[in-house]
């Protein structure tokens, strides 16, 4: 589904990723790790398209096609979701509607119709059922005034409504309590299938409990340095990062 061969990125001239390589297939969770500073975030951008960074080399497929030169957007209309850090407050946008136009324009790139009213309610209420979101929620201005946890759960919502061939989750555990946290992952697994695939980047192995990664790579100095199991993880909690940098002295 996913293939990054090679990636050099980079902002300001200054690169950040150095050579990634990385296959996701359908059906697959992978997970990324590392120190802060490492790329992980830079990874998930660059993947997502935000314009700010530049690939330097290297190339980035999904379902076979090249989409290094594709906008956010068409990557979005192809079944790329990324879920943000720190997710965008927009004052007098609600939850609904914003997420109506989304589904709307991902449809008119394929040429279908907008979605009809009836439909789409009905979906808002089965999604918003099973993350256990209020529909009170989901009039409000997107992310106005949320607390870490609405906003992480409403990225999950999105998520689940757009049902994106690739979600990447960028530190969505970040400020979470356990309880929310649950949520959360509890949502991402009941959205997994065999037809779409996950990449959950995270600093904790706390959230590995809860999503249960099929790999987990270790992101050091923008390149790739380590991949295993959900053991590795563990190691990582247990051990730190150090030990994998004496390894690559």
């Amino acid at each position: 589904m996913l293939k990054i061969k090679d990636l050099y990125a980079g902002i300001e001239g200054k690169d950040i990723l150095q050579g990634i390589n990385l296959e996701v297939k359908a059906g697959e969770v992978h997970a990324i790790m590392g120190p802060n500073g490492s790329g992980k975030s830079t990874l998930a951008s660059v993947v997502a398209g935000k314009e700010e960074f530049e690939v330097t080399r290297g190339y980035i497929t999904f379902d076979n096609e090249d989409i290094s030169e594709l906008d956010p957007e068409e990557r979005a209309h192809k079944g790329i979701f990324l879920s943000f850090q720190y997710p965008v407050e927009i004052p007098g946008v609600s939850v609904t509607n914003f997420i109506k136009t989304a589904i709307n324009e991902t449809r008119k790139s394929k040429g279908q119709k907008d979605m009809p009213a009836s439909e789409m309610l009905k979906m808002i209420k089965e999604k918003a059922d099973m993350l256990e979101i209020d529909r009170k929620f989901l009039s409000r201005s997107l992310n106005e005034g949320f607390s870490g946890g609405e906003k992480k759960r409403n990225e999950v919502f999105q998520m689940a409504m757009l049902e994106p061939k690739l979600a990447i989750l960028d530190e969505t555990d970040s400020g979470l309590d356990i309880d929310a946290l649950k949520v959360v992952a509890n949502g991402v697994n009941k959205l997994k299938s065999e037809d779409n695939a996950v990449i959950v980047i995270t600093h904790y192995q706390r959230l590995l409990d809860y999503i249960i990664p099929d790999f987990v790579h270790v992101i050091m100095n923008g390149k790739i340095v380590k991949s295993g199991t959900k053991e590795l993880a563990y190691e990582l909690e247990e051990k730190g990062y150090d030990w994998i940098k004496e390894e690559l002295v």
